[in-house]
């Protein structure tokens, strides 16, 4: 026999019944909640290694990749 699905969030089983079915892969609102703050936050970015192509066509021909900010007088 399969294990029951689990929440990704707090790891409690799934509940079978048609109300539970309307959260999935969550157990219920909160965790569904607590799941897109933290895509919202960014908790769930993936990191990246800059790419050194894009560097080496920038000190060619000098730019940075930013730009300067506003002067204020």
């Amino acid at each position: 026999m399969a294990s029951p699905r689990r929440c990704p969030i707090c790891k409690k089983p799934l509940p079978q019944s048609e109300e539970g079915q309307r959260h999935r892969p969550f157990c219920s609102r909160r965790c569904k909640d607590i799941d897109l703050s933290r895509w919202l936050t960014g908790s769930y970015a993936i990191p990246v290694a800059p790419d050194e192509s894009e560097d080496e066509e920038d000190e060619k021909d000098g730019s940075t990749g930013r730009e300067d900010p506003p002067v204020r007088h």
